[in-house]
């Protein structure tokens, strides 16, 4: 099963302002311990949202709307895990250090939606074969 966890902005993130170094280093031990225990899929941080954009769709209309935004909840950055059960993500999920250091944050954890969970059953794609995974 894959788990995707989403790590929430705090009140600094969106100006720009960097991680202390603790809080980096603190991140990047647990992807390593992650990675030695063989579940971690992939992570990163996020840039800004003054660095990105949105796009609404009405119909067959899209606006873009160019960033920062001001939402609460905007995203950080991301892990994508894969275990065994819901279960070992959710202790996985609680070792993650607080990305807020000593303040309050919130991360978000949802399963993945797999091509046998879909009805009818939607025949897998292999990921090398995918538009653009030639440079990756």
């Amino acid at each position: 099963m894959r788990f995707l966890i989403l790590v929430k902005t705090g009140e600094r993130s969106q100006p720009g302002e960097q991680p202390s170094r603790a809080r980096i280093d603190a991140m990047a031990a647990f992807h390593q311990e992650l990675a030695r225990a063989g579940v971690l899929l992939d992570a990163a941080g996020l840039l800004p949202s003054a660095q990105g954009w949105r796009v609404r769709y009405d119909g067959n209309e899209r606006t873009v709307t160019a960033g920062p935004f001001d939402d609460t909840g905007l995203l950080a950055g991301y892990t994508l895990i894969q275990v065994r059960s819901r279960d070992e993500a959710m202790e996985w999920a609680r070792r993650i250090p607080n990305p807020a250091g000593d303040g309050v944050a919130e991360i978000e954890v949802r399963p993945l939606l797999e091509s046998d969970e879909l009805a009818p059953p939607v025949e897998a794609v292999d990921r090398s074969q995918r538009p653009g995974a030639a440079g990756r």
